[in-house]
């Protein structure tokens, strides 16, 4: 049996794991590289491996991080299953499609340079046909049922409280009389955060291969997510501005109009209008309501009391689906909250709100999720000035706030707690830590050698063990 480390390996983007059992070929995930535009491009067309010969994939969740090069992959002949859970599966209907229209955009926006050059144009990385045969190949499996993905692979999925479907997985593998188990973490979650279930824990693992996103700092408490944003949104109405929140379609949008809802209830808000401008949010809030199997008890509780019996929503909140009311929100006076995509500021609407605003100090730009290096949100977050948007330069004028009681990733001490809970249970022989920087993993595997666990690996890309 052999892993190999594709992506997500001393980095946070573009995960993609490869084992190889017997004559049979598992990927786990399959995300798209995001980050130095034109090195992000050539490594998410040119895939490392046959994608005819890769006879199944299992999915952890949704982000496109994660899910986003699936479409490549069915471009490229794979005409195995992908195995998910029933909410991820809703959520790629969206997610992927979304992202198809992201990478056409994108390349038209490149190639008119390019044609201005002389050059030769770009094909999209893929279209929605591809996304469509994707799609195709989803299977749904439910939490804590074991599946077989392939000949000698039974798999089962525990819930990994990121964001709404995600998954940590379990794979027990017979080969040569021996049966191993190796627990791949996905993205893990929070305890005590809003709306889902807190992660669980792998049972028997005797390999982890698991996050490290946040090995090497601490979150504010959870519960100070709600009045940092009370606060935030009040200093936006005394300067009569615009609060900017670049916000995942998928998990950190929800999470923000959830902590506003009381708020609201509660009279705690100022008289604002709040947009949320993304009809991927739109679509993705919709499937939230379809899955309540994945709510937590407070989410539960709080829909059920809600005066208009929705938690992610209230009188003064408003989700933009049109293009035109997206761009009249540019002409709109404050104060106002615009919560808007991408979360990385790397694309979609948020860019146009930043062109708009980022050089007015009445504005505030408030960052609620990671920043992977080299992309727009990171260097606006480390303080650089002006900074290319839209082919423009633009300067920095606005406040720039970071809010960590938002992050749906686990941090050091909540990292160190999953993987020693783990260990408990099991008997493992090495954890290969992924989807961090290399200060990030490094750091955290420092921490667990230093408790005395297994044999503790930080993979590059493309390197490859025998288990």
């Amino acid at each position: 049996m052999q892993l190999e480390f594709w992506g997500a390996a001393r980095e946070v983007t573009g995960s993609m794991h490869l084992l190889r059992v017997g004559r049979k070929t598992l990927l786990i995930d399959c995300g798209l590289a995001q980050g130095r535009r034109k090195h992000a491009f050539e490594r998410n067309r040119n895939l490392p491996f046959d994608a005819s010969m890769i006879d199944a994939v299992i999915l952890t969740h949704a982000h496109i991080d994660h899910s986003g090069n699936l479409p490549t992959l069915a471009r490229g002949g794979f005409r195995g299953k992908i195995f998910t859970t029933s909410a991820t599966e809703d959520l790629c209907n969206y997610m992927l499609v979304d992202s198809a229209h992201i990478q056409k955009s994108d390349v038209r926006y490149v190639n008119r340079r390019r044609q201005k050059e002389g050059r030769r144009p770009f094909e999209p990385l893929y279209q929605i046909g591809d996304v469509r045969k994707a799609l195709s190949r989803f299977r749904a499996i439910d939490y804590h049922s074991w599946f077989t993905p392939v000949e000698g692979v039974r798999a089962l999925f525990l819930d990994a409280g990121h964001i709404l479907g995600s998954a940590s997985v379990i794979l027990e593998v017979s080969e040569a009389g021996r049966t191993r188990r190796i627990a791949f973490s996905g993205d893990i979650g929070r305890k005590g955060l809003p709306i889902l279930k807190d992660p669980e824990i792998p049972r028997g693992a005797d390999y982890v291969v698991m996050e490290s996103t946040y090995g090497d700092r601490l979150h504010e408490p959870a519960s100070a997510a709600k009045e940092y944003l009370r606060e935030c949104a009040s200093s936006t109405v005394d300067r009569r501005g615009v609060l900017l929140v670049p916000a995942f379609a998928l998990g950190r949008t929800q999470e923000v109009v959830y902590r506003l809802n009381p708020l609201w209830e509660e009279g705690a808000l100022p008289p604002i209008d709040v947009f949320v401008d993304s009809p991927l949010a739109v679509n993705v809030t919709e499937v939230f309501g379809r899955h309540p199997e994945c709510w937590d008890r407070e989410m539960i509780e709080t829909t059920r009391n809600d005066r208009d019996g929705d938690a992610l929503g209230f009188r003064r909140l408003r989700y933009v689906q049109s293009v035109e009311e997206s761009k009249s929100l540019n002409s709109k006076p404050g104060p106002m909250v615009i919560i808007s995509a991408s979360g990385m500021c790397e694309g979609g609407r948020i860019l146009h709100h930043l062109a708009n605003n980022l050089d007015k100090p009445s504005t505030a730009v408030l960052f609620v999720g990671y920043q992977a290096e080299h992309t727009l949100g990171r260097k606006i977050l480390e303080g650089r000035s002006p900074v290319p948007i839209l082919g423009t330069r633009v300067e920095v004028n606005a406040r720039v706030e970071r809010a960590d009681s938002y992050s749906a990733h686990a941090d050091r001490n909540e990292l160190i707690a999953w993987a020693e809970s783990a260990r408990e249970t099991g008997n493992i022989q090495k954890y290969f830590l992924v989807h961090g920087e290399p200060e990030s993993a490094e750091s955290l595997a420092t921490a667990l050698r230093e408790r005395g666990t297994a044999e503790v690996l930080v993979p590059d890309r493309g390197q490859a063990f025998e288990l």
